[in-house]
């Protein structure tokens, strides 16, 4: 199976994304076929490159403009063609608006003129023809555009129905329902762009220009022009134009375009920095982003990915892709409509034969069932899901959480539990100081001198934890260097420090050092810290002991508080993964508030665990950080990848990726996606309900079609709103 996606032009109307989605399913060797609103048609199909060509050669003769097309090789190139709907947007984008508006004042001229003595329905029928005309000419054109391929869409519907009142002699009904139809039309799809600026608007954080060092000399370039490893000069409180490593300058930068974070990031330089194969390993400090803005200070950037591999353009493109994955609820207003559409033709059919039966005329009969056909005709039910899906995906991306489509979006709301991995997404990700804990005369100062300058000397992760705590505590007091290292296997280490022997270590070392078992309170203490998840170690110079030293993969400072909103949210189970020591994971777990601590676990006992969790409450979300927890992913609901903006594979395997290396929008994420699904049932209601409250009344009489096209144009509209109030949602 090949996959083949092509950019195209935005789609203001989503119906004609449906029409664009039958009309490529039917084609030889494709599969499946999904198009979004913002521009992206992502098609599954089979056979040779002529079959590919012939699905692009189907694109371009439905009139759509092919900007990109990259197949699953990866490859891609530009293309270029003229939409045919952009020829008759004679007054701008908003021309089906201006021509509605003009309907609406030749039917009110109309209107006006039938209630004004002595003068003959002649004029007012003049004005109900030309407001009819101006109203259905876009309705005319994509009727025609769906007869021409074979398809009776609803555009074809309200012509028809429009024609018969017209042909009745009711010109003021047939230019009243073209109006408020047309009007409907362009207010859904002026509402609907709103919804895709918020996609576009990433397209414009990338600066266009960028100042890059060549040769000696400071040069303005496009961004396109820029190469691996070029220096870019950001000045203050300017855009940052590539991906890359800082090298010169310290300076606050603000990621939130990118990561979502409201506070800005302090950036220094990556002393030494070569291999451009590392990127991933670099720390928030020294890696920058396209599309950032810098604060106060000049920085000097090596560039590391190209424009168009930039974190901002896969997240963009992902965004796009996003849409195009339908939601469990649109997949289900699909089907429906599949076997709706044809019975509210068949009825609509039977209702004009009615005359035959009733005491009744064939006008009678006619104008009853166009009034039940408007009244049946699914455009809010069509569009309810949709728009809310695009909505919500547009305000997570805002908020640095990329949602890849409907399913996890709605997924997400649906949670009964969470599982975690520890290391990195819980936690720190690497061990830190945490005790230094002095004995007898000892001071902590002397403690702290002795342990930062034997452990400098080691390359061992706990050492740089210890030094780098040890001078953070210590501040400027001066340090004496040690000397004549060596590594102790299995037991710790020894150096020699002003002129004593230093050795630190666990309790077999000293064990076999002294002939001795170390002291109670030495013990005691070691064991204390041991039960709580520390690594401890003894600190004995000559022939005393100094103290305990301690230093632990601590948790993330975020991760306490955001276990609690997700506890106020309801999410009852909280499960922690890891493959420490179960009295770790206790120990961990007590802090911050996981519910189920799992320790000693290997990779595949992880994915055991995730299947034992959906079988117990349903569905389940795993956390991590998209590489080694793969798997685990994989079998969960929803997975979801934390620090995507700092990796390629986080973006790619992951349901859901928060940019930022940060829990706190977690909480946020999983109450859009509640927020959507809330909106999407309240839609299905507007939708449904008001079908369900104009037939009946259509069919016995009640009302005529200009109260349907009132309640059918109303409702589509209405359900479009409600979905917008996703890109103003807030915790």
């Amino acid at each position: 199976m090949n996959t083949l996606k092509l950019e195209i032009g935005e789609i203001k109307d989503i119906r004609k994304i449906r029409r664009i989605e039958q009309i490529l399913s039917t084609k030889k060797g494709v599969h499946q076929v999904s198009v979004s609103a913002s521009g992206m048609v992502h098609l599954d199909w089979s056979g040779d490159e002529a079959i590919k060509s012939e699905i692009i050669a189907s694109v371009k003769k439905i009139g759509l403009t092919i900007r990109d097309i990259k197949d699953s090789t990866g490859n891609g190139h530009h293309e270029h063609h003229h939409e045919i709907a952009s020829k008759f947007q004679i007054l701008g984008e908003n021309t089906e608006l201006y021509f509605a508006i003009l309907s609406g004042i030749f039917w009110l001229g109309g209107v006006i003129l039938s209630f004004v003595d002595g003068i003959t329905a002649y004029p007012s029928t003049v004005l109900f023809m030309i407001g009819a005309v101006l109203g259905g000419v876009f309705t005319f054109i994509t009727a025609g555009e769906d007869v021409l391929r074979g398809k009776f869409e609803i555009d074809f519907l309200m012509l028809f129905a429009a024609i018969g009142a017209a042909a009745l002699g009711k010109w003021g009904e047939a230019a009243l329902l073209l109006f408020l139809f047309s009007l409907g039309h362009a207010l859904e799809h002026y509402a609907m762009k709103r919804a895709r600026k918020s996609i576009a608007a990433l397209s414009d954080l990338a600066p266009p220009m960028a100042l890059v060092k060549r040769n000696g000399e400071l040069k303005e370039i496009s961004i396109e022009q820029l190469n691996l490893g070029d220096i870019i000069v950001v000045k203050p409180n300017s855009k940052i134009a590539a991906d890359g490593v800082v090298i010169k300058g310290t300076s606050p930068v603000n990621q939130a375009s990118i990561t979502g974070e409201s506070i800005p990031v302090e950036k220094r330089p990556r002393e030494n920095w070569q291999d451009e194969n590392e990127i991933n390993t670099l720390l928030p400090e020294h890696r920058v982003f396209a599309g950032t803005i810098n604060g106060s200070g000049v920085l000097e950037i090596k560039v590391l990915k190209e424009a168009k591999d930039s974190t901002l353009s896969r997240l963009i493109m992902l965004v796009k892709e996003a849409e195009t994955q339908k939601s469990p609820t649109q997949h289900f207003t699909d089907k429906f409509e599949k076997y709706y559409v044809p019975i509210v033709l068949l009825v609509v059919t039977v209702l004009m034969l009615a005359f035959l039966i009733l005491n009744e005329t064939f006008e009678q009969s006619f104008y009853r069932a166009m009034s039940v056909l408007i009244a049946a005709s699914p455009c809010a039910l069509a569009i309810s899901t949709p728009s809310a899906v695009l909505a919500g995906i547009a305000r997570a991306a805002r908020q640095g959480v990329l949602i890849k489509g409907g399913r996890p979006l709605e997924d997400l709301g649906g949670l009964r539990a969470i599982a975690f991995d520890k290391t990195g997404t819980l936690t720190e990700g690497r061990p830190t100081l945490t005790h230094a804990i002095p004995f007898g005369k000892t001071t902590k100062v002397e403690l702290l001198k002795i342990a930062v300058a034997v452990e400098a000397l080691s390359d061992h992760p706990l050492a740089a934890a210890i030094v780098e705590g040890g001078k953070k505590e210590l501040g400027n007091i001066p340090i004496s260097k040690a000397e004549d290292l060596k590594a102790l296997t299995a037991r710790g280490i020894k150096a020699t420090w002003e002129a004593g022997l230093v050795h630190i270590g666990n309790r077999r070392l000293f064990e076999e050092l002294t002939g001795q078992e170390v002291p109670k309170e030495i013990d005691s203490k070691m064991a204390d810290l041991e039960s709580q998840g520390h690594t401890a170690m003894i600190i004995h110079k000559d022939k005393n002991y100094l103290g305990i030293i301690a230093a632990m993969d601590i948790a993330r400072p975020e991760a306490k508080a955001t276990l609690a909103a997700l506890k106020k949210m309801g999410i009852k189970r909280m499960v922690m993964l890891t493959g420490d020591h179960q009295k770790v994971a206790d120990a961990i777990a007590k802090t911050i508030g996981i519910t189920d601590p799992m320790g000693s676990l290997l990779p595949e006992d992880k994915v055991k665990a995730i299947e034992s969790l959906k079988q117990e409450v349903g569905n389940v979300a795993m956390v991590g950080d998209g590489v080694n927890d793969a798997p685990a992913m994989a079998k969960s609901t929803v997975g979801i990848a934390m620090g995507a903006a700092g990796s390629d594979v986080a973006l790619e395997t992951a349901d859901i990726a928060l940019m930022a290396d940060k829990l706190d929008n977690l909480p946020f994420a999983i109450g859009l996606s509640r927020k959507a699904r809330q909106i999407i049932k309240q839609n299905l209601v507007i939708s449904l309900g008001m079908v369900a409250i104009l037939v009946p009344m259509t069919i016995m009489g009640t009302i005529a079609i200009g109260p349907a096209v009132v309640g059918h144009e109303g409702s589509t509209l209405l359900v479009v709103l409600n979905a917008l109030r996703l890109l103003r949602y807030e915790i």
